[in-house]
Parts: structure tokens; sequence; C-alpha cells
């Protein structure tokens, strides 16, 4: 069973830069997507990025340009980095996967079946 360990959150003033890293227990041998989630309270629950099997990578409007997904396989963790951080980024930042071979989708965070504990991020105007 894959488990998911999220860390580097923590503040920021705009316009920092953060690393996130996901501890990925066991890296899945068939496709997959690992994907980064993020969460207000109160708010829906919105995709950020995503990456493959095959290193093919997606993100979210909000956030492109700015952050970058990677994965590094030989150390089973998968990393977010937030370049020109925003107070609008300030979320729970979660991991995410899904084992079901399908393609890369944020839009629907029912395909993810595995998650991380989440790890918090404020960014500060």
């Amino acid at each position: 069973q894959v488990q998911l360990v999220e860390s580097g959150g923590g503040s920021v003033q705009a316009g920092g830069s953060l690393r996130l890293s996901c501890a990925v227990s066991q890296y899945p041998r068939s496709r997959y997507c690992l994907a980064w989630f993020r969460q207000v309270p109160r708010e829906e629950r919105e995709g950020v990025a995503a990456i493959n099997d095959i290193d093919a990578a997606i993100y979210a409007d909000s956030v492109k340009g700015r952050f970058a997904i990677s994965q590094d396989i030989a150390e089973n963790t998968l990393y977010l980095q937030m370049n020109s951080l925003k107070p609008e980024d300030t979320a729970t930042y979660y991991c995410a996967a899904d084992l079901s071979g399908d393609p890369c989708d944020l839009r629907d965070y029912d395909d993810f079946s595995i998650w991380g504990q989440g790890t918090p991020v404020t960014v500060s105007s």
C-alpha cells in the first residue's frame, strides 16, 4: 500500500519560495499519477499540479510559470517547487496518488485514492 507524507510547508512573504516534499513509501510499478492539491477552509480542494509515470506534468492556470512539480523515483520523493508566492497561495497542501492508470486530471480529486496528511503554507503580504 502506497503511503504519502508531506513536508516543507511554512510561512513566507509574498514573492518568496518554498519547496514541498512528499515521501512516497513505495513507488507504483505501473501507470500512475501523483499530484499536489491545496485546500483553504470552507472551500473546495483545488488541483495544483500533477505528474505521471512518464514525467508528463500538468498545472492549474493559477500556478503556471510559478510552480514546478518533479519526482525523484530513486529517492521515492515527489516535489513541488513554489516560486513568486502570493497570499492567495495560502492553503494546506496535500500530495495524492491516482493508481487507476487513467490520465492525470486535476479537476476530479475523487480519482485520487491515496492522500497525505497535508502541510500548511502561509504567504503574507
